[in-house]
């Protein structure tokens, strides 16, 4: 694994930081209720593991 590659995969992992911080109180604001929230967190995890194992 060279350099470049840890670089795009810290970048992707950081890139999806915004939409768990935004997109988590989003949903938080629409449902009221963490747990609508913590689903989201993990489809959201699960997708950026699929973007980082690539």
């Amino acid at each position: 694994m060279d350099m470049s590659e840890i670089s795009r995969k810290i970048g992707t992992m950081i890139l999806m930081g915004v939409p768990a911080i935004v997109g988590g109180g989003i949903v938080y604001y629409l449902f009221g209720s963490y747990t609508p929230v913590v689903v989201y967190e993990v489809l959201l995890g699960i997708t950026a593991l699929g973007f980082i194992s690539r």
